[in-house]
């Protein structure tokens, strides 16, 4: 597969709510940045994250545009978050299933055709007005 195609794959299983093909796109040692996060490594704690925004949020993506650099080892997307704040996050505003329409993008290393690191950036403080805080 290429790069274009790992990333798009990626997407596809997010959007289809498959954390198992996602996890299985990611290195062992994956290590994933979350926006205004602390970095969790490896595929377990990215499962666990998974999960935990599972409980918590209903988010599908689209108009995804994938950029990959000329080595393939590097690429960004852009794309729309379209979400339901579903269950109260900790720290966060109560949730009462406030829908959301959020632009974001994360940045990726690849390591021999898998995914080594996920960094996802977005506007907290547009998604916190969007959902009523």
């Amino acid at each position: 597969m290429t790069t274009t195609e790992i990333i798009q794959a990626y997407y596809d299983a997010f959007n289809n709510g498959d954390t198992d093909a996602m996890a299985a796109m990611l290195t062992d040692d994956v290590a994933h940045d979350v926006n205004q996060g602390t970095r969790r490594v490896g595929i377990e704690a990215f499962r666990e994250f998974c999960a935990h925004m599972d409980k918590c949020y209903a988010e599908k993506l689209i108009d995804i545009v994938i950029m990959v650099d000329a080595t393939g080892n590097r690429a960004a997307a852009e794309f729309t978050v379209l979400g339901f704040y579903t269950g109260t996050d900790e720290g966060l505003p109560e949730a009462n299933n406030q829908k959301y329409t959020l632009p974001a993008g994360t940045f990726f290393d690849l390591r021999d055709g898998k995914i080594a690191r996920i960094a996802t950036c977005y506007n907290l403080q547009d998604w916190l007005k969007q959902v009523g805080a």
